[in-house]
């Protein structure tokens, strides 16, 4: 039997004259040509799979550059994000403060419940947050404006304690049967309590004076003035600057006094007048 032939085979004719022409075989083997197309088709899929491959890493570096600009734009909004958070909490801490200070928390516990609504529009809370924000400063410098000159306006008790000879006329404490003008309020109170400034403003007398003992005068603008006497202690110099709450002195018997108490008073364009309308209903 005899054995199959793998070969392949091809016929050129070449024709080199007119009279005679020549015949060459050329023979190709089966496996090889087989080899061939294989490797060439495996060229051709390695290439078509680098390609692929190339088009799907640039694809993939182009998500990633995507991704990385939105982290980083998602960093941004959430760093402006926790800025404002931090200035609407600075900004309701200090608004708390002043409430605090000007006492107002009760009038605010007192507000009645007001309906709402509207229509419903899209939100978003950075916006809104900004918004908040931009609005709460706005107010509180308002606010603060207010207070400041309200702070120039004696509206504390110098001292805890009770009240005893008010302002004008009086039976004269030490004795005698005759009648006085007071030109003050007297807060009876313990030796060495501190004596605290009404309202903020510049010192403009500390030291003694006939009646008073020793005294401080503090001069709030306007030709307002209030006066501390019969102090057994003086904290503060003349020209100094202090604010509403700082403490001056301490309560003693200086002077024409019959016992440690504080005369308070209060003068319009060096004229007394009431203490009790500056002063709060409780020393609380």
């Amino acid at each position: 039997m005899m054995a199959s032939d793998d070969r392949f085979y091809a016929f050129i004719v070449a024709r080199t004259s007119r009279s005679s022409s020549r015949v060459r075989r050329i023979s190709l083997r089966k496996r090889w040509v087989k080899a061939c197309v294989c490797s060439v088709a495996v060229l051709l899929g390695v290439a078509a799979y680098g390609i692929y491959g190339l088009t799907q890493q640039a694809i993939h570096l182009r998500v990633a550059e995507e991704n990385e600009r939105l982290r980083a734009e998602n960093e941004k909004q959430r760093r402006q994000l926790n800025s404002l958070n931090q200035r609407v909490d600075a900004v309701e801490n200090v608004s708390r403060r002043i409430a605090e200070t000007a006492g107002v928390e009760h009038a605010q516990q007192q507000t009645v419940q007001r309906g709402a609504g509207g229509p419903e529009l899209p939100f978003d809370i950075a916006s809104a947050i900004e918004y908040r924000t931009r609005h709460i400063e706005q107010d509180l410098r308002t606010y603060e404006a207010v207070l400041r000159a309200r702070a120039m306006t004696p509206s504390i008790w110098p001292v805890p304690g009770e009240l005893t000879d008010g302002f004008g006329g009086r039976s004269n404490p030490f004795g005698g049967g005759s009648f006085e003008f007071h030109t003050g309020q007297d807060i009876a109170t313990l030796w060495g309590t501190p004596v605290m400034a009404a309202a903020s403003g510049k010192v403009s007398f500390a030291g003694w004076q006939n009646g008073y003992g020793q005294i401080v005068i503090v001069d709030h603008g306007g030709g307002l003035t209030t006066r501390y006497g019969h102090l057994s202690h003086v904290d503060v110099v003349e020209g100094q600057k202090i604010e509403r709450g700082s403490v001056l002195g301490r309560v003693g018997s200086t002077g024409r006094s019959t016992g440690p108490h504080l005369h308070y008073e209060v003068r319009i364009n060096d004229e007394p007048v009431n203490p009790r309308q500056y002063l709060p209903h409780s020393t609380d």
